[in-house]
């Protein structure tokens, strides 16, 4: 038989569990309070070896009880002899009102010897099924024929309807456990991005950009997914450069630009105002010599910055691990010189609020495929209103290009930015590093080896030996001049980068044609470089010749000399 209610493996709490050899699981039990109902009450009848197990409603005995909802039972048959006699006779059981079917596939009857039937009736005039064996007169049980069918064979389309839908069931389960998994993931996911832009000042970068012109317009949001694509899931094979602040990867987007992604560490609070620092910076500039920042994504555990690629690496790289095939010549030198004066002259003359970068360095500065300098780094940088200094809590910046009075003060001005490019100027020339154990102890910072070697009139015997080789006597004399009124310990008597950016242009004229010098007494104009370096007295540190302005006597240089791009 079969039953409706679902069977569980234990019995009610508190209640009998075994009958004999049969497990007795809920819904059925042994009294009122074990089963679900009447009709799954059982009685366990103990007087017999082993005990057998009744069902109360109906007196039968039960074999066994399955978990698959079905119970095995004691039905006994009514037999008649050949003359119709009645044998043996069972009353039947009615399964009317019970929650008991008979079970088609559990149940079957066989007949066995010749000229023997059976049937299943439901009542005296009514027969459910049976089936009968016809044998003739001479032959043996083995040859007879059955008439109707004791065992159906069960259908061969109907076998194979059950397998497709068992397996289209689980397929279709499956699916909807795989959709349901990957809706809950994409939730996840997103919910972890909102976090993240949220942590990581989303929230703060949009308040900032929207208070500039257009620059929220201008900075585009990239999605996670499509950098760790551009940078095959930020490969260390892909690592371009390390600093302070993060790891720079190249990386390649779909169109086929290539990209540089600044990956920021994990940041804390004060990393992170640094960070929105630099993509608020970077999106108010658009200048040729400035690193161009093309979006930023949030939604990542740390920050990332896209950049241009800049792809012939750091200044740093060609001053201090030189490329023996191609060499930085003192053309080149000079030109990156100009490059980044004019970067930080319209750095500083930005007409609303001037930027200060504070963290001028070779490292900073970018060579692209034509050897042309850009300005990278900004995230120290600054803007702040004109006329202004910035004080700080702390002093940010790299030791040897470090303003000596903003270190003392914490007040950082535009003329720090102008002794960090001082000390750049200095590398260009000596090709020594910023800071270095090799030289003596008075001499271990750069700057303070080359005012001493200029006080003590030992220009030439620090110089890189290629500026020796291809520069000018009266050029080299004036940028090394310029470089040491822009390492003045006093920072009003420095030149502005404006001026220095002039000056260095100016320079660079003398080659072509006569120029114009206006200095603190007098007018002159000049018509050599030579008459221009003997104008000064080279050994004195009085800073005698300080230009403040230099305008071309050639019709070409009453242009602007720095073009905004």
């Amino acid at each position: 038989m079969t039953s409706a209610a679902l069977a569980f493996s234990l019995a009610k709490r508190g209640c009998q569990d075994t009958c004999g050899n049969v497990t007795i699981p809920y819904p059925f039990g042994i009294g009122s309070q074990c089963y679900a109902n009447s009709s799954f009450g059982v009685i366990c009848e103990n007087s017999t070896i082993p005990p057998r197990l009744f069902l109360s409603s109906m007196q039968l005995q039960i074999l066994n009880i399955s978990l698959y909802g079905t119970v095995r039972v004691v039905q006994p048959v009514s037999a008649m002899n050949c003359s119709g006699e009645l044998k043996t006779q069972s009353l039947g059981k009615s399964l009317v009102g019970s929650p008991f079917t008979i079970s088609a596939l559990q149940n079957s009857l066989t007949v066995l010897g010749c000229r023997n039937s059976v049937w299943l009736r439901a009542n005296r005039t009514t027969t459910n099924g049976g089936c009968m064996a016809i044998c003739d007169d001479n032959s043996t049980d083995t040859s007879c024929n059955g008439y109707y069918d004791c065992q159906k064979p069960k259908s061969r389309l109907k076998i194979a309807f059950i397998v497709i839908g068992s397996v289209l069931g689980a397929i279709i389960l499956l699916l909807g456990a795989w959709r349901s998994t990957k809706f809950i993931r994409k939730r996840i996911k997103a919910n972890r991005k909102r976090k993240f832009f949220k942590r990581n000042g989303g929230l703060l970068l949009e308040q900032q950009l929207s208070s500039t012109d257009n620059g929220l317009e201008k900075t585009k949001l990239f999605t996670s997914k499509k950098l760790a694509h551009a940078t095959d899931h930020y490969n260390d094979n892909r690592i371009i450069g390390r600093g302070g602040q993060g790891t720079v990867y190249k990386g390649m987007l779909v169109d086929g630009k290539i990209v540089a992604v600044k990956k920021s560490k994990r940041v804390d609070e004060d990393d992170l105002e640094i960070f929105i620092n630099e993509v608020v910076i970077l999106s108010q500039i658009n200048h040729r010599n400035v690193v161009k920042l093309l979006g930023c994504c949030l939604e990542t555990e740390v920050p990332l910055l896209v950049y241009e690629f800049i792809p012939n690496g750091t200044l740093f790289q060609h001053i201090h691990e030189p490329n023996e095939d191609f060499p930085l010549s003192w053309e080149m030198r000079m030109r990156i010189a100009r490059d980044v004066a004019g970067a930080l002259s319209y750095l500083h003359s930005a007409a609303s609020a001037p930027i200060y970068h504070r963290d001028i360095k070779s490292t900073n500065i970018l060579l692209d495929d034509k050897y042309r300098a850009k300005v990278s780094d900004f995230g120290t940088s600054r803007s702040v209103a004109i006329d202004q200094t910035h004080l700080t809590t702390r002093v940010l910046g790299t030791f040897g290009y470090l303003d000596p009075e903003y270190f003392q003060s914490s007040q950082f001005t535009e003329k720090s930015d102008v002794y960090s490019f001082g000390v750049v100027m200095v590398e260009l020339l000596t090709g020594e590093k910023a800071i270095s154990s090799v030289r003596a102890e008075v001499g271990k910072s750069l700057a303070t080896h080359f005012l001493h070697s200029m006080e003590e009139d030992h220009l030439f015997d620090i110089l890189n030996p290629r500026v020796l080789k291809e520069g000018r006597r009266e050029e080299v004399v004036a940028i090394a001049e310029l470089a040491r009124r822009c390492l003045d310990l006093n920072g009003k008597k420095r030149p502005t980068m404006k001026e220095v950016a002039v000056e260095l242009e100016g320079i660079q004229q003398l080659k072509e044609g006569s120029v114009v010098v206006q200095n603190h007494d007098n007018n002159r104009e000049y018509h050599s470089v030579h008459e221009f370096a003997e104008s000064y007295d080279f050994s004195s540190t009085s800073g005698s010749m300080h230009l403040d302005t230099v305008t071309a006597c050639s019709a070409e240089m009453e242009r602007p000399l720095l073009d905004e791009p």
